[in-house]
């Protein structure tokens, strides 16, 4: 184990349980959705046909289950990061390890503006690793229930 791996798990652990923090707004629109359509090769109508969709409960086309969960990269790169990581020394990289638990509440209607929040639930160094798992949910403007809510772990090495 490194000193900046325990320094991180020291700072990280002290954010458990804070309050949420939002990051910025962020429009997807039709263009985007079909886009992910072409990339992941997902045509299914209540997607990409605007005049189909539109007879469907969801009165208009809707992204991607898949689609608003990926966004979490970029959403999360507008959350403010915590006053207690910035000092944080000796990272060689942070990736993506993985979710524990995903759930698609609401779906996001094309044109929608949606956001993430993020909240330390839980972390566990390992080595010279730190693991940080954080409740992230994609809430939609101007509607009571998020798009979804998951659970993200990201792990960061340090030197």
């Amino acid at each position: 184990m490194s000193d900046n791996a325990q320094r991180a798990y020291e700072a990280m652990q002290s954010t458990i349980g804070s309050d949420p923090v939002a990051g910025e707004w962020f429009e997807i629109t039709q263009e985007r959705i079909n886009d992910f359509a072409d990339a992941t090769i997902d045509h299914q109508f209540i997607h990409v046909d605007i005049e189909r969709a539109a007879q469907t409960p969801f009165g208009g086309t809707i992204a991607h289950g898949f689609l608003t969960l990926s966004m979490l990269v970029h959403l999360s790169t507008t959350i403010p990061i915590e006053e207690s990581y910035q000092d944080i020394g000796g990272v060689l990289m942070g990736i993506n390890y993985g979710l524990n638990k995903v759930r698609f509440i609401n779906p996001v209607p094309a044109g929608s503006r949606v956001r993430a929040t993020s909240q330390a639930i839980d972390v566990a160094l390992k080595g010279n690793a730190v693991d940080l798992t954080r409740k992230m949910t994609i809430e939609i403007e101007g509607q009571d229930k998020p798009a979804l809510i998951a659970e993200w772990i990201g792990r960061t090495v340090f030197s």
